[in-house]
């Protein structure tokens, strides 16, 4: 593969806009679904297919199923709705676990291959508006203990999990989908609390994080978000030595989307991202690859890091 494919390898794009569908043949990492992509489930497997079909190299067909508010099966559903983490986990570790695997089996069923779950953020803010029941507990050794019973049941039903919100969402007071969180705690503090599910996390193994759009104080004094801080970045590979793929929350958010698409691109690839997600596919985020593409062909480091991702993007789908 040239350098171009392997750029388009570093994306998982939305349905919107329609510009999967070509992407797919030039080398597309993989897709996202939202609920408004998920009617029936035999659409949805029809919809899988194709997506494999289009696909020059097999994709990472990826969704957000963690369960309570975040859940995109549930037009399929008829009412029925999984539990969020933290309701799972108050009802015993054992109802967790057939959880997840309920999960996991319905999402493989429809050819799913990669969830953004577990959520190990400690939800330490009460007034939290985007983190909440999303997280198992606001104890750090609690989120520890339910993520690793949700990430193992996810590999042994084949499916690839996701931990995130690295460094930790859970003290924000903001959404970042609509702003930049500043998280303005010490570094120590962020260690004992909510580093530490990430931490024990890549000491288990975990294969893939989330890098959150939060700006963290204990990382950068410059208003930057973590997802494109080459300090908070080096720290999970250099400090934490988290060897697998770092992809980003979903681009389109505001936390992140002030820095024009290709912008943030180059900023991520250079601090240390593998991966990232837009919720559509849309000329724009087309046009900001090609971009970012042409870019590679005369910039050592660009098209070195890409190399690097690609790599580690090959290592995550022999999974």
């Amino acid at each position: 593969m040239n350098i171009r494919e392997k750029l388009y390898q570093m994306f998982i794009l939305g349905l919107e806009g329609g510009g999967y569908k070509k992407a797919l043949t030039e080398g597309l990492g993989g897709v996202i679904f939202f609920t408004k992509d998920i009617q029936t489930a035999g659409q949805f497997r029809e919809l899988t297919s194709e997506i494999k079909s289009f696909a020059k190299v097999p994709p990472f067909l990826s969704i957000d199923q963690e369960g309570g508010r975040v859940e995109r099966t549930e037009n399929i559903h008829n009412g029925k709705k999984y539990l969020s983490a933290k309701f799972a986990f108050e009802k015993g570790e054992e109802f967790l676990k057939e959880q997840t695997k309920e999960i996991a089996l319905e999402l493989k069923s429809y050819g799913v291959n990669l969830n953004f779950a577990p959520c190990l953020d400690v939800n330490t803010n009460s007034s939290n508006p985007i983190i909440g029941e999303r997280a198992f507990s606001d104890n750090a050794d609690s989120v520890i203990k339910a993520g690793r019973i949700v990430t193992e049941t996810y590999r042994e039903s084949g499916i690839i999990p996701c931990a995130k919100h690295y460094p930790g969402h859970g003290d924000a007071d903001a959404d970042s989908h609509l702003t930049l969180p500043r998280i303005d705690l010490s570094l120590e503090e962020m260690e004992r609390t909510h580093i530490k599910p990430f931490a024990a996390a890549v000491k288990d193994g975990i294969e893939l994080i989330m890098a959150a759009h939060l700006h963290c104080t204990c990382f950068d004094k410059e208003i930057i978000p973590a997802s494109l801080s080459k300090t908070a970045l080096s720290y999970l590979r250099d400090t934490l030595g988290f060897d697998g793929v770092i992809i980003s929350d979903d681009m389109m958010m505001k936390g992140v989307s002030q820095f024009g698409i290709a912008t943030a691109i180059e900023k991520g690839i250079r601090a240390g991202l593998n991966m990232f997600i837009h919720r559509n596919s849309t000329p724009d985020v087309i046009d900001a690859i090609e971009k970012i593409s042409e870019k590679a062909r005369t910039d050592t480091e660009l098209s070195e890091k890409i190399e690097k991702s690609y790599e580690k993007i090959m290592h995550l789908k022999s999974f």
